[in-house]
């Protein structure tokens, strides 16, 4: 198991002359011998080595084992010194306690894992006195210290003291070994005693380096009399309560014994059938559950322990509850799959407006499950901007499917056990929110929308996000086993849905157990028809009014979506028009209207004023100010880039609260626009004369991300060259130092962004054209797109009229 340091003849060289020459000018090959009052040094965390004991040594660092080496082949003791503090790899002379211990390495061990080992018997005390350098390992003059062999009165005294008070701890062990005793009432050494003894007790290593610094016999006895005073009294409260543990124990020994008699008493008296008629109830109903085979026998076992424990204890009830639980989950309750494509087609149009990639894909999944029923359902996650429609989708394909719907939010969830359950061993455990939901749907082919899965967060408690790796993974959750039922339960028919707004912050593993479904953000028309076919009906119901009582003019409701909100989903347009109508019920409830029309010049009234104005209003005709396209976890937005220059030395200032990646792209910006500064008659001193400020508006807001690189090198060229950027052309892109502009994502949210703020034309990277296609075809009609390869076309898309850019329409 263990090789042994061989003898000085096999043993390991000292390290090479690479080391540096030793004192006397010879190679660290062959080290010197050492001065008559000097001593090698081994260093050590967390141990004090006292003189007449026997302790093993790790010994780790190059140092300590070239030193270890070094005294086991010349056959020289050692000095064992604790550091001052243990988290120090690499001490030195201040790192290291004063006083150590002489040692004899009786024993050198190399373990078959490389790892070095010394057994060191300490022999007398030595302080340092100076560290000595040049050698490849530590080094030091030292002074010894040899107990005095007088016996005075004084010393006799705290001789007997030592011995009295380490048999009072001795016999305050359960399992102290008689040797141990006798051995120490034979010593008559009192510094030996008290060293031995230090060492022997649970003590920390700087109390026990106390000792050990203590050089008079009478203090040193003294301080470790203190430490035995405090171990007698601990040892003597820990024997107090497990007297009394053992007490409560033995009265809950007698307590079933009692019962167990009772219970015998019951039966020769005939007192016993209600609790039997339950019993047999309980088996009776587990044979009704139909459970798969392992399940049913845990049940069975349960119930076999039930039947001899007394009802009035708490573990009857714990098991009745866990039995309750096992026989209620639906094994074998499915609901049939009423699987009609065009009837589904049907629900799924009747319920959301557009969406049509999503409605294909759920479509497709219900075509499969028709001609497979038996195959592996896949998990979908919808992942979108809220409002979108991403939990009304999952109650659509209940409908369409004809299963029952569960709805699980994973919001704040920060707890293990919430997904997988508690142990049955804690007072009330349930199962997890999973197995949960499963009872409640009374299905195991529900529709189980896990909603927010990006809202999970890790804990002390565990990590959510990594048990939901066997419920989302269709190769495993078959046999998922939930930690309160203890068995598995097949969750391969369950249709799991998934809900988040950000995927980012959803972890690998996960996010790759999953089919992403992405939703992006409604366009104005879409959101239009969304009100007018779902909002406007569900908020004159909610608000009490029938259609002949209120209505809402189409021209109305465009008003509220470009003046009073800007989402990329409908929530806030539900709410503004039952605000209106919330305003209309009032007066038809007051008597002073029959009949209300909302039309666009009532808004004002109704509303207030409009919250939102066109960004084109913002943006100006001066030099330095270019119009960027971002995306945010509620659609796109535009962002407006503004750069200056004033006299200064070439530093260049960043506000805005940019990020670390945006901040890299304005300075690979202008290492960009000073590379081609003579190709765009740019004077090359003005960097040197001038100090440049970026700045991007809504400083209270965090930015960050690469995509506004373009919008960046286009604000700087327009600054230096003091041609202003066309205010109805928004960019986006990241750019290299080449001058390449690459490809981003979030084109969809970005591009209907920058017709919301009325722009007419989009510049977008050359790499990206293949993502227009998503764009909805009435908003490709209304925009011109100008797609770049290098900076050079970002340029000649934003020069002035009389230089014509390349433009390409996006076909419709």
């Amino acid at each position: 198991m263990e090789n042994e340091f061989r003898d000085q003849q096999s043993a390991p060289e000292t390290p090479n002359s690479q080391e540096g020459a030793k004192p006397g000018g010879q190679a660290a090959g062959a080290v010197t011998a050492l001065p008559s009052d000097a001593l090698t040094l081994i260093p050590v965390r967390n141990l004090v080595l006292f003189p007449g004991l026997v302790a093993p040594i790790s010994v780790g660092r190059d140092s300590s084992v070239r030193a270890a080496q070094e005294a086991a082949r010349a056959n020289r003791q050692v000095g064992i010194v604790l550091q001052r503090n243990p988290e120090v790899d690499d001490p030195q002379g201040a790192d290291l306690h004063a006083m150590g211990t002489v040692s004899n390495i009786l024993r050198y061990v190399t373990a078959p894992d490389g790892t070095h080992h010394v057994i060191c018997q300490g022999v007398q005390r030595f302080r340092i006195v100076e560290m000595l350098e040049g050698y490849p390992f530590m080094v030091a003059r030292v002074q010894r210290f040899q107990d005095p062999e007088v016996m005075t009165s004084e010393i006799e005294a705290r001789l007997i003291q030592l011995k009295m008070r380490s048999q009072e701890i001795l016999q305050l062990l359960p399992q102290a070994p008689a040797e141990l005793a006798a051995s120490i009432q034979n010593m008559t050494s009192a510094p030996l005693l008290a060293d031995f003894l230090a060492g022997m007790m649970e003590i920390k290593p700087e109390e026990k380096q106390e000792v050990l610094d203590t050089v008079d016999v009478i203090a040193r006895a003294d301080k470790v009399l203190t430490h035995m005073a405090h171990q007698i009294e601990v040892l003597r409260i820990s024997r107090d309560i497990d007297q009394q543990t053992k007490a409560r124990f033995e009265d809950r020994q007698r307590e079933v014994m009692l019962r167990e008699q009772l219970k015998t008493i019951q039966q020769q008296l005939g007192e016993t059938e209600g609790n039997s008629a339950e019993l047999a109830e309980l088996a009776e109903r587990i044979t009704q559950a139909r459970m798969p085979e392992e399940a049913e026998k845990q049940a069975r076992k349960e119930l076999k322990r039930l039947e001899s424990i007394p009802e009035a204890s708490a573990e009857y009830s714990m098991i009745r509850t866990y039995l309750d639980w096992l026989i209620e989950l639906p094994w074998s309750v499915s609901t049939e799959d009423r699987i009609d494509i065009a009837e589904a087609r049907r629900i799924l149009d009747q319920d959301h407006f557009g969406l049509d990639k999503i409605k294909r894909r759920i479509l497709e999944y219900l075509a499969v499950r028709k001609l497979n029923p038996g195959g592996k359902s896949p998990v979908l996650c919808f992942a979108g901007p809220p409002g979108v429609g991403k939990t009304s989708l999952g109650q659509s394909i209940a409908k369409a499917t004809g299963r029952k719907f569960v709805r699980l939010s994973l919001g704040g969830v920060h707890d293990e056990a919430e997904i997988r359950g508690h142990r049955r061993t804690y007072i009330g455990a349930l199962p997890g929110n999973v197995i949960q939901a499963i009872h409640k749907a009374g299905s195991n082919n529900c529709v189980m929308m896990l909603d927010e899965v990006d809202k999970l967060g890790a804990s002390v408690q565990g990590d959510p996000a990594a048990a939901l790796l066997e419920v989302l993974d269709p190769e495993q959750h078959d046999t998922f086993r939930d930690n309160y039922l203890g068995v598995p339960f097949d969750l391969s028919k369950v249709l799991f849905i998934a809900t988040a707004n950000v995927l980012d912050s959803i972890p690998g593993p996960l996010r790759d157990r999953m089919e992403v479904i992405s939703l992006p953000g409604y366009t104005e028309e879409e959101k239009a028809q969304i009100a007018r076919r779902y909002l406007v009906p569900r908020q004159l119901e909610a608000n009490g009014l029938r259609p002949e009582q209120c209505e809402i003019t189409d021209a109305a409701i465009h008003e509220v979506i470009n003046g009073y909100t800007r989402e990329a989903g409908v929530r806030n347009l539900e709410r503004e028009i039952g605000s209106a109508f919330r305003h209309a019920a009032m007066s038809i409830a007051e008597g002073t209207a029959q009949q209300v029309r909302i039309d666009v010049g009532d808004l004002h009234s109704v509303l207030g004023a409009r919250r939102f104005e066109s960004e084109i209003a913002m943006r100006t005709g001066l030099p330095g100010v270019a119009t960027g396209l971002a995306w945010t976890p509620v659609g796109g937005d535009i962002l407006f880039i503004e750069a200056s220059k004033t006299p200064g030395s070439g530093k260049l200032i960043l506000t805005g609260q940019l990020g670390e990646v945006m901040r890299e792209s304005v300075q690979a910006a202008l290492t960009l626009l000073k590379a081609r500064a003579v190709s765009l008659n740019v004077d090359p001193a003005l960097f040197e004369r001038n100090d440049i400020h970026v700045h991007v508006p809504a400083g209270a807001i965090p930015k960050d991300g690469p995509s506004a690189g373009v919008a960046m090198f286009i604000a700087l060229t327009s600054l230096m060259t003091d041609t202003p950027v066309p205010a109805d052309r928004a960019m986006t892109g990241e750019i290299s130092l080449r001058g390449l502009v690459l490809p981003v994502g979030g084109i969809k949210e970005k591009v209907l962004a920058a017709l919301r703020a009325g722009i007419n034309t989009v510049l977008l990277p050359a790499r990206n054209r293949k993502d227009v296609d998503d764009i909805p075809e009435e908003s490709r009609k209304q925009l011109q797109f100008v797609f770049l390869d290098t900076v050079e076309d970002a340029i000649k898309a934003v020069a002035p009229a009389d230089a014509a850019p390349q433009v390409v329409e996006a076909a419709g």
